[in-house]
């Protein structure tokens, strides 16, 4: 998730899982340790574009930076909190809570986790929500702000920090309830057309949950389309877009493009903008898609001029947003 939802969820698990004998340092406490797995953000300091890819929630997000920093905060905070009454055990569930939490809720974006590095690079993505949804961040910000007002006694913390996690939870399960009717919409809709696919995927589309985009793979490229809840009628219009492997002969020993490929987990395409060629990674999704079936996709990178790849994810993301664009995308999540 993105860096202020990581705060706000830190600060309220901080104030359910320390407030009692920590006070408001819970919330900071909390706030900072939940932040920390995406301190690797660094290295792109020093990284290549492809490498700081695979660097990005690869070793700080795995179970194994755990087991190693949580003792290490444990020592910080025993030094630093001497006068509170906070026994070591209780210090290791607040941080190790607040970390595991961290690597758990962004295994729910299309980035993917490395929960298994260094031993395995498979990445654990479970297309769950948007890396930017307000309709599960909004109650855990209203919480930690409501938090930081409150006054340490007051009986209303609870309360704040309960609607907090409460309201976000069941968002989440929300979601996963719209990921599954999706999932079945899509798979009868292939059956309807005969497609087998050899893989597919679906992921919400940018700020919600009910308009989501759908990947299917067949044998020469990739079928996406999109799948809106509140469409009275299934709509299923398909775009195929071909993988154009073969572009990739003048490139194929550049060692970038082997790393694209493992964190593509093999759903890409290539085109040719004019002297350059471009590889897609289409887990990312469309600039508004549903608006223009052939919209460039989010995540490009250039492989003959890798010096214009800083940003390559965010660069995307939401370009070419404008009012007509949300107004669009508003309607289609209404339905058709």
């Amino acid at each position: 998730m993105d860096t202020l939802t990581h705060i706000a969820l830190g600060a309220v698990v901080g104030e359910a899982a320390g407030g009692k004998k920590l006070g408001k340092h819970a919330l900071l406490l909390g706030a900072a340790a939940q932040s920390l797995p995406d301190v690797d953000f660094l290295a792109s300091l020093w990284m290549s574009p492809a490498d700081n890819l695979l660097a990005h929630r690869g070793f700080t997000h795995s179970f194994l930076f755990v087991v190693l920093a949580t003792p290490a905060l444990v020592l910080f905070a025993r030094r630093w909190y001497r006068e509170k009454k906070v026994s070591p055990l209780h210090w290791t569930f607040f941080f190790s809570l607040q970390l595991c939490i961290h690597l758990i809720i962004d295994s729910f974006n299309a980035y993917g986790v490395g929960w298994l590095e260094p031993f395995s690079h498979w990445r654990v993505a479970f297309h769950v929500l948007f890396v930017v949804d307000p309709f599960f961040s909004s109650p855990l910000g209203l919480a930690a702000l409501a938090l930081i007002i409150l006054g340490s006694k007051h009986p209303f913390r609870k309360v704040w920090t309960r609607f907090g996690l409460i309201a976000s939870a069941l968002y989440v399960l929300y979601a996963i309830s719209n990921k599954v009717e999706t999932e079945q919409a899509v798979r009868e809709a292939h059956k309807r057309t005969e497609l087998q696919p050899e893989r597919s995927f679906t992921t919400p589309t940018p700020l919600n949950s009910w308009l989501w985009y759908a990947v299917a793979e067949a044998d020469s490229g990739f079928y996406i389309s999109y799948h809106f809840i509140f469409d009275s009628q299934p709509n299923f219009d398909r775009t195929f877009f071909h993988k154009n492997e073969q572009l990739l002969n003048p490139v194929l020993d550049h060692e970038e493009l082997k790393r694209l490929k493992r964190f593509s987990q093999g759903y890409y395409t290539i085109e040719q903008w004019g002297d350059t060629l471009v590889f897609n990674d289409l887990r990312f999704g469309q600039m508004a898609g549903w608006k223009d079936p052939q919209a460039k996709f989010v995540f490009h990178y250039f492989l003959q001029h890798p010096d214009e790849n800083k940003f390559v994810v965010q660069r995307g993301r939401f370009a070419l947003w404008d009012i007509e664009t949300a107004q669009s995308l508003i309607q289609r999540i209404k339905g058709n």
